[in-house]
């Protein structure tokens, strides 16, 4: 005979479950501080401009 389960309980489960996995993402996205923030700013601007002027020109 199969399980008993409480529909009430199982779709609060799957809905924490959601909430979870997009704190997740959010936590990567948002949790970082603003130094390292602005030093990934920083960085990516210094590849940029070293990739700018390995550049040829036509």
């Amino acid at each position: 005979m199969a399980e008993v389960i409480n529909l009430r309980r199982a779709r609060k489960a799957r809905d924490r479950q959601a909430a979870d996995a997009t704190a997740t993402i959010n936590r990567a996205a948002f949790g970082r501080s603003k130094a390292e923030r602005e030093a990934a700013a920083t960085e990516a601007a210094r590849r940029e401009r070293g990739l700018d002027g390995a550049k040829r020109e036509e």
